[in-house]
């Protein structure tokens, strides 16, 4: 299959390319204020958040985009400067 541009248009294939490069913001899950309500998970666009006894996001594919912070009704995802 072959890659046009930066277009993935293989179905699925997005996990193979590692996007959390792109990233000036990045999130922070609050566990303490977590009440695991799961939409964080629902909302994030790219499925970089799994739910294992706890919130955990899979920053090799994270782009920052901030949608589950915003999504947070306890405030639990804030967002902070990706340290390099």
């Amino acid at each position: 299959m072959k890659k046009i541009c930066c277009a993935i248009v293989e179905a699925g294939s997005s996990k193979k390319n590692k996007t959390g490069s792109w990233r000036v913001l990045r999130p922070k899950v609050l566990k303490e204020k977590c009440g695991k309500c799961l939409l964080c998970l629902n909302f994030c666009p790219e499925g970089c958040i799994e739910l294992n006894h706890k919130i955990s996001i899979d920053y090799d594919y994270c782009k920052g985009c901030g949608i589950c912070a915003s999504e947070c009704p306890r405030m639990a995802v804030i967002m902070e400067k990706e340290e390099k």
